[in-house]
This record gives structure tokens, sequence and C-alpha cells, in this order.
């Protein structure tokens, strides 16, 4: 067996988000709407990765403590040991086993995995992480510097642009491609697996099958015309390379993925 033929893709969530329609999907209704947080882990011999991380394992106790004033739009349901830590312990995994934690973005439900994995690189569009810090005033909401803004981490800062891509593992086995419009360095990510085939997670690229079916922009973004271009450039991808792809919070989409630590792709 090589080295590709090992590679899993697992998908677990940190719980919900209690919110609007409109939250998700803009100028869509203020009727209750309830996401799923996803995030990822991928076995790969050179090392463990995870993407993302979902909320902050604190959100389970005390999530106004952690978020503020953002719980009164988004509101936070999980369990402890939904967090992403104790996910990898109870998959029989140690956490010094993390070579990598990937961020899509520096948005509170992907920022659940920094600083956790004492062994982990972490690997963010630079762009991504200089906004994080002096955001405009109606992104603030959506960065908790707790997540992020830690001491004798290891951060890899990448600066792709356009059509390039980042090869994490040099064997075109999880790449990041910039999709900004979200928020200024969001990236999305291509894993390429050897029975599967490519599996596109477009993060926040694409909320919901609706944003990527050109009916709806997500409810949060920093820039429509990026927005909509890179879901534009994610599909160029999809067809060219006939992935699977996975938005990112769509809860109908949701019930079809294969979840938990048994039933995973490979």
């Amino acid at each position: 067996m090589n080295n590709q033929e090992q590679i899993k893709l697992y998908i677990f969530n940190t719980g919900v988000l209690k919110c609007k329609e409109n939250n998700i999907k803009m100028n869509a209704s203020l009727n209750p709407y309830e996401i799923p947080v996803p995030w990822f882990l991928i076995k790969h011999p050179k090392g463990n990765i995870i993407i993302d991380g979902g909320n902050a394992v604190e959100c389970a106790t005390t999530p106004r403590d952690y978020w503020g004033d953002i719980c009164d739009v988004y509101w936070p349901e999980m369990s402890e040991q939904e967090g992403c830590v104790n996910t990898i312990k109870n998959l029989g995994l140690d956490p010094e086993s993390v070579r990598f934690v990937l961020q899509s973005h520096l948005h509170l439900d992907h920022t659940g995995a920094i600083g956790r994995f004492s062994n982990a690189t972490h690997v963010v569009h630079r762009k991504e992480y200089e906004y994080a810090f002096t955001p405009d005033w109606f992104a603030k909401g959506g960065y908790i510097k707790n997540d992020f803004d830690k001491t004798g981490l290891d951060w890899d800062f990448i600066d792709i642009e356009h059509n390039g891509y980042y090869d994490l593992m040099g064997d075109q086995s999880v790449l990041m491609v910039p999709t900004p419009g979200h928020s200024p360095g969001h990236c999305s990510f291509v894993v390429n697996l050897p029975q599967t085939g490519s599996i596109i997670l477009t993060a926040d690229a694409a909320y919901t099958t609706d944003h990527w079916e050109d009916k709806a922009l997500p409810g949060f973004l920093t820039s429509a015309q990026d927005a909509a271009r890179s879901v534009v450039k994610l599909r160029s991808i999809a067809r060219r390379t006939n992935a699977f792809v996975m938005t990112g919070h769509d809860p109908v989409q949701w019930k079809d993925l294969k979840k938990g630590a048994a039933d995973f792709y490979r």
C-alpha cells in the first residue's frame, strides 16, 4: 500500500449554531435557522491534519463569556466532548500526532483547534491573519482574538493569489485554494483521495448549495464580487476534477455526509 492509499478524511462537528435564515442566506427570511459547525481530520502517513476546528470548546460551558455579544446573533450549542481535542482523544489518537492545523479563515466557528495541539504548525493565508487583527467595523464580531492571538504558536503564512494553490504535503493530497469574499484571506480545500477521488471543502466560500448554485450570497461577506467569483472558480475546479463538493454549513447536505469515526472517506 502506497502513502496515497492510506489517506482518510473524517468529518466531525462542534454542535450547531442557532441563528436566523438571513444570517446564512443574504436577504432571506428572519425565521430561525440551525446550521452544523463542521471540522475535518485527515489521516495522512506524513502526519495528521486538522482543517479548522469548529467552535472553541469554551462554547460548551461559557459561550457568552467567550464570544460576547455575537451570541445574540449566533448561539452555539455543543458538548465538551464535541470539542476537537476531546474528539481526537476519543479516536485513540495522541493530540501530539497532529502535524498541521489548516485554517480556511479565522472566524469564530472555525478556530477551535488553534493552539490546542502542541506539535502543530498553523497554516493560514497571510491576508486573513492580518485582517483578523484589524477587521472593518462590521466584521469585528466574527473574530475572537482569544482563539488566534496566542503566544508561542508556529504559524505558516501563505501568500498564494488568484489561480495559485498551496500543496501542503507536496503530493497533491491536500491543496489550499484562495477563495476570498466571505473574508479577505479565505481559502477552500481540495482533498484528493485514492478511492473517492477529489473532494472540495468549500468552507464559507459557499455556506450552502443555494450559494453554490448562485441562488443566494452568504449572509456575511467582505466582498460580494469576490464571493461570487470564488464560487465560479471552485465550480471550474469541480468540473475539471469531477469533485464531490461539500458546502460549509448546509443543514440539508449535512444529513447525507459520512460523519464520525466509523464512516469516513478514503
